[in-house]
Order: C-alpha cells, then structure tokens, then sequence
C-alpha cells in the first residue's frame, strides 16, 4: 500500500479493476472545482439500494482506501459464489440489493492535501492567503475554493453558517456562500435525488463515533442500527446536537430514512496510513452490516 492514496491512484485502481466487470461497474457524477471527474462504483441488481461515501473532508483521504478495500474484498467474494465473509453471503446479498460508493468526493482537496501546492496550481496565490500563507497543507479539509464540503447541504446551512463564525474560504468550516454552491456538494447530492438510497453512511476521521440522528428527523429504527453498528465495531453511537448542514443531516431530513456519520480511527488528521488495517478491521464490520440493515 502507497503512502497515500490520490485521485491518480482511484483512476489506477479502477484500470486494475478492468471495469466494467462482471460485478462492478462505474460511472461519473459530477466534477470539482478543477475538473475532475467524481466516479461513482456499483455493485449488486437488487431492489434496496444502499451507499457509501468518504473523502468528503481533504485531509481525511484515508476512508478512500478504506471504501476501495471494502470493495476489492466484495468482489473477491463474488467470484468465489459460495464464499461467506464474516456470516454474510455476498453473491446471494448483492442481488437483493444495489450498493453505489464514492469513494473521493473531494479530489482537488486530498490532492492539495497530499502533493502540496506547485508552481503551476490554478489557484496557488488563492491558496496561500487562505492558508495563512503557509505551504503546509496538511490540515486543509474544504474543497479547493476553501469550502467546507460537509457544511454545504441545505439542512439549516443558515444556522451552521452562524455557529462556524467563518466568513470567507479557508481549510475549514467555512459554509460557502450558499447551500450546494460547490460543484462536488452538488454532485453528489444530485446523485442522492436520483436513486433516493435506503440508507447511507458517510466515511470520516476519526474518533471512532457513529452519528445517527438528526433534528428529529430519523426514522424509529435509526437508534437501534447505529446500536448494532457499534456493537460489531465497538465504536460508540452518539447522540448529536448542535451540528447541522451535513451531508447525513440532509439525508435524514429529506428522506427520512437511515443515515450514518463513521467517524473511523483515532488520533489527530490525516491518520497515518500504517493505521489501515486496524482501522478496516473495525470499519469493515461496519460497512458489511449496513449492507443487511
């Protein structure tokens, strides 16, 4: 495993995979801000439609490889149709449902996080005046125009506009100007309308939480699978107030259905990658569970 894991290394991974396959297939949501392209993976044919997304934050790229390993390991099972992974049968499981991942929501970012800024970058002056006018970039969470990505849903942005107290671009917390004004926060809640999922869970960093309700707006069965998520995981479900605009908080309010922040790992951001495994080991569980919730 690399060091990191950028959107070149998505583009490879997806050549690896020789898609489409007889499992898996892809397809383009959407850009960012400079132009790359937003992939969506599927895999499965059934009825109940489920999915999964990371990256949405810079600098928590780790739950990309998280995502893509999730994957390898599904199909891996699949072309061995009797395979049972961790009491599931994933051939059986995968035609009685359809799960869509994106795993690199936020590709300008992680490569800004990742590769730093050069010479050439479009937006270099840009950057270095919202960054305090250092190079290190390693903290940075928004996309490339400085916006928080996960305060950009249109679910009381206006409040949590006003609590973050940030006013213009910057690594973080900075709402945008309005909801959905950044073309990745677009692009995936457009893809959200289209299927209009059973249930999602977005991947961050880190904490080792599970975040599962929403203004009131989450169904009755919401608190009792985020109970079985964190049992399987032994991450914590948390009660969360004071936190609005995210990707989960939109869902939930306007699907009224399941949805999940995992919060994955523990320590400060970016997690080491040499954390991987022990941080899959956990997610995994998480992940496969939500796939028969």
């Amino acid at each position: 495993m690399n060091n990191s894991y950028s959107y070149h290394d998505l583009c490879n991974e997806l050549q690896l995979m020789k898609l489409p396959n007889p499992y898996l297939s892809y397809e383009v949501i959407g850009y960012s801000v400079m132009g790359k392209e937003i992939m969506a993976l599927r895999l499965g044919q059934g009825k109940r439609k489920i999915h999964y997304n990371a990256a949405i934050h810079a600098n928590e790229w780790i739950t990309a490889v998280l995502l893509i390993k999730f994957i390898n390991d599904c199909v891996r099972c699949l072309e061995e149709e009797d395979y049972i992974w961790q009491g599931v049968h994933i051939h059986q499981l995968l035609q009685e449902i359809t799960i869509w991942f994106v795993p690199l929501l936020n590709p300008d970012g992680v490569e800004l996080v990742l590769d730093g800024i050069g010479a050439e970058h479009e937006f270099k002056q840009q950057l270095l005046a919202w960054n305090n006018n250092s190079v290190d970039f390693t903290g940075w969470k928004a996309n490339i125009h400085g916006v928080d990505l996960n305060d950009q849903f249109p679910a009381y942005w206006e409040e949590e506009r006003v609590r973050r107290q940030q006013s213009k671009p910057g690594p973080m917390n900075y709402s945008g100007i309005a909801p959905l004004s950044e073309p990745e926060a677009r692009a995936i809640a457009n893809f959200t309308l289209k299927h209009a999922f059973d249930l999602v869970l977005s991947l961050h960093t880190q904490g080792e939480e599970i975040y599962w309700n929403y203004r009131g707006f989450e169904p009755e069965k919401a608190e009792g699978l985020a109970d079985k998520l964190a049992s399987v995981s032994g991450y914590c479900a948390v009660y969360l107030t004071d936190s609005d605009a995210g990707y989960k908080d939109w869902f939930i309010q306007q699907f009224r259905r399941p949805g999940f922040t995992i919060e994955a790992g523990y320590g400060i951001n970016p997690l080491p990658i040499e954390q991987l495994d022990q941080i899959y080991e956990k997610v995994s569980k998480i992940l496969l569970l939500g796939l028969t919730c």
